[in-house]
């Protein structure tokens, strides 16, 4: 493409840094069928109760927004800090506010932990399927990023344990073990408690850290889930978790759990003035009166909505594809036929309005997930649901010839 001479020039002005991204193409809007990220419900946004949380957070204390961290100190703010520590009981983990660093999101944490642990040439492990987000920081870091097997229950512990024996014989000490137990990303698994004991042992044993993900921890279907690593070794856990997940993506609030010593290094490494004043503000106030019954009520939409996801894939694909159902979160993880790559259906998909996310980026061996894809269900309506599903499978149809028959109806042949 023919570039504009003022963008010609100013490509001729800046030299940019070796390593960078590709450049993101300009915003022109959201698609029709929007399958990909991390987005959620637009419904179940509690938009009275933000507002009136706003109105008295600013009301108490606006007057500390002349002052960098609410004058409360770089971990946050501490009536946040204390509601967070109070939603981790829940989660087994004995913890109070000098024990929680607020950062602008979950990935934050990953940046602070990753500044704070890996350098070039450093081996890391992640499970072989994970957020894509871990992959990529850990990649333009220079790490080398070791895959643990997954199983339909989660991580693989016994051969993530023969991992670890043979790295140790090569002189080999992982960084850490990035894991997501409690509803993976993008599986949707949780791992269950004795595998959890396991893991533990073995990176006690081995002196591996676990870099614990929960931000889908509040997002699990089942009436209670095994508590958090962090409940059962916290010398030996960083945890991180979000807000994004069960109260708004836009806000970006994230945090980050470890023993004083390694959060203290984090603190030093988080140089940005602080996390969003207003949104811990409002988070905290929120927190600490309906968010409880908000995180049901999600729960509750989120099941209906991935039943009428699984009803439509099931109706537009057949047998053709496997869905791997999801033991809570807001992603169905689909394998397509082993020969098939869905990267193939990218450009075909978004001609019919509908995008998904590729297995390939959430892998790391890209090639060994070319038959998988994620999609998300929290962000479309029901009808853009189905509608959005039967566009895919047309357009799968359109590339590879499969599904031969949509709602039991055989499709034509193109000509």
């Amino acid at each position: 493409m023919t570039m504009n001479k003022p963008l010609e020039q100013a490509m001729h002005n800046f030299s940019f840094a070796r390593g960078l991204p590709a450049p993101l193409p300009r915003f022109v809007g959201m698609p029709r069928y929007n399958f990909v990220g991390g987005h959620n419900d637009p419904d179940r946004i509690p938009v009275d109760d933000l507002a009136d949380a706003a109105a008295r957070a600013l009301r108490t204390h606006a007057r500390q927004l002349a002052i960098y961290n609410l004058g409360t100190g770089p971990l946050g703010f501490e009536d946040l800090r204390d509601g967070i520590a109070l939603r981790l009981r829940g989660r087994g983990m004995n913890v109070d506010r000098e024990r929680v660093l607020v950062t602008s999101g979950s990935g934050q944490g990953l940046d602070l932990v990753n500044a704070a642990l890996v350098e070039p040439g450093d081996t890391v492990i992640l499970e072989e399927f994970t957020y894509s987000g871990a992959l990529s920081k850990a990649r333009r870091l220079g790490a080398r990023i070791a895959g643990a097997p997954l199983d339909s229950r989660g991580l693989d512990v016994y051969r993530l344990g023969q991992m670890l024996d043979e790295m140790t014989r090569q002189g080999v000490r992982p960084k850490y073990i990035y894991t997501i137990p409690t509803v993976q990303n993008p599986t949707g698994s949780i791992l269950p408690a004795e595998r959890r004991h396991r893991l533990v042992e073995l990176a006690r044993h081995y002196r591996v850290p676990i870099f614990e993900d929960e931000c889908y921890a509040e997002l699990g279907f089942a009436a209670e889930t095994p508590p958090a690593l962090a409940a059962l070794a916290p010398e030996s856990v960083i945890h991180i978790g979000s807000l994004s997940k069960t109260l708004a993506p836009a806000i970006r609030l994230g945090y980050v759990v470890a023993e004083p010593a390694v959060l203290n290094q984090l603190v030093a490494l988080k140089n940005d003035g602080g996390t969003g004043a207003i949104d811990q503000m409002v988070a905290a106030e929120y927190l600490a009166t309906g968010y409880p019954g908000h995180v049901d009520d999600l729960i509750a939409a989120l099941r209906r909505k991935l039943a009428v996801m699984t009803e439509a894939i099931e109706r537009e694909f057949g047998t053709t594809v496997d869905i791997v159902r999801p033991e809570g979160g807001i992603f169905v993880w689909l394998r397509f036929p082993a020969d098939f790559d869905v990267r193939r259906l990218i450009g075909p998909a978004a001609a019919r309005g509908v995008v998904f996310n590729p297995g390939p980026e959430w892998a790391c061996d890209p090639e060994r997930a070319k038959n998988l894809m994620r999609l998300c269900f929290a962000l479309p309506g029901e009808d853009d649901i189905r509608a959005g599903v039967a566009e895919l499978a047309a357009a799968c149809h359109e590339v590879a010839g499969f599904p031969q028959r949509s709602a039991n109806v055989a499709r034509s042949v193109q000509p």
